[in-house]
C-alpha cells in the first residue's frame, strides 16, 4: 500500500508521454507478417496502389498523418479506438456518431472493393486498413473512455514512468529487442489449421477478442510493472501481433480476389 500511494505521489507531480496505436515496430511486424500470406494476386493488385511501397512500410503512415493540421486528421483520430465501459459489450453501448476503429474498416474495405474508386483513394483506404487491423489487435483500444484508453492510466514500467497504452503499444514489443523483421520471422510459425480458424473470425470477433484481452490488460496491481508483467503479457502480445498478420493478409486476400 505505502509503494501504491508513493507512486500516485510521483504520478502526480510529474507528466506522463500519451500513446497512439502500436508503436511503429507493432504495426510493421503485423504487415510484415501479412507480406509473407499474401496471394500473387493481392500481391499485384497491391503493389499496383503502393508502387514500390510495402507494407511495412505504410503501416504506421495512419499515425504520422496525426500530425497534419488538415482537418480531417483531427476527425479521424476515432478511426483509431472503440470505446467500451467497463462491464459493458460492444452490442450494448453508445457508437461515437462521429465513427471508430470498426466503422473505419468496412468504410475502407468497400473503398478497396469498389469498382469506381480511384488509385488515390484506393492508396489511402489502403494505408489506412493496414494500420486499422493492427489497432484491433491491441487490446487498449478498446479501452475506457475516462482513461481515454489506458493514456492516463499512470503506470511505472520498471524505473520509468509512462501509461497503460504506451506498455501494451511499445514497451512490451521493445522488450524483445528486436527488429521488426526478426521478430515476424519469430512469430509467423502459425501452422495451417491455426491460420484458417484466425481468419475464420470476422471484425466483430476481434472486436470480442479484443474487449477480453483489454478486461485482463487492466489488472494492473499497484501499478509498478517489471518482469512478472511480461511473463504474464508477453505471450499475448505476440499472439495478437501473429493473429493480426495473418487476419490482415487473409482480409487482403479476399479483397483482391477478383
Amino acid at each position: 500500500m505505502r509503494k501504491f500511494l508513493s507512486l500516485l505521489m510521483i504520478f502526480s507531480l510529474i507528466g506522463v508521454q500519451t500513446a497512439g496505436a502500436y508503436g511503429n515496430k507493432g504495426h510493421r511486424v503485423v504487415a510484415e507478417i501479412a507480406d509473407r500470406h499474401l496471394t500473387a494476386q493481392a500481391r499485384k493488385r497491391i503493389q499496383e496502389i503502393l508502387g514500390d511501397q510495402s507494407l511495412a512500410e505504410v503501416a504506421f503512415w495512419a499515425d504520422e498523418m496525426k500530425s497534419n493540421p488538415d482537418k480531417y486528421w483531427r476527425a479521424a483520430n476515432v478511426f483509431h479506438y472503440i470505446n467500451v465501459p467497463p462491464g459493458g459489450t460492444f452490442e450494448g453501448s453508445v457508437r461515437n456518431p462521429k465513427g471508430d476503429m470498426l466503422s473505419a474498416y468496412e468504410d475502407f474495405e468497400a473503398t478497396l472493393k469498389s469498382k469506381t474508386s480511384t488509385r488515390a483513394e484506393k492508396e489511402h483506404a489502403l494505408k489506412f486498413l493496414v494500420h486499422i487491423v493492427g489497432d484491433m489487435h491491441q487490446p487498449m483500444h478498446f479501452g475506457h473512455r475516462k482513461d481515454q484508453g489506458g493514456n492516463r492510466t499512470k503506470v511505472m514500467w520498471f524505473d520509468e514512468i509512462t501509461n497503460l497504452h504506451a506498455v501494451w503499444d511499445s514497451n512490451l514489443v521493445e522488450q524483445e529487442n528486436l527488429s521488426f523483421t526478426e521478430m515476424a520471422n519469430f512469430l509467423d510459425k502459425a501452422s495451417p489449421e491455426e491460420i484458417i480458424e484466425y481468419q475464420k473470425a470476422k471484425p466483430i470477433d476481434w472486436v470480442h477478442e479484443g474487449l477480453v484481452l483489454r478486461d485482463m490488460a487492466y489488472d494492473i496491481g499497484d501499478r509498478s510493472f517489471s518482469w512478472d508483467y511480461i511473463y504474464k503479457n508477453r505471450p499475448v502480445i505476440r499472439e495478437q501481433l501473429r493473429k493480426g498478420g495473418v487476419r490482415l493478409a487473409g482480409v487482403l486476400n479476399e479483397i483482391f480476389a477478383e
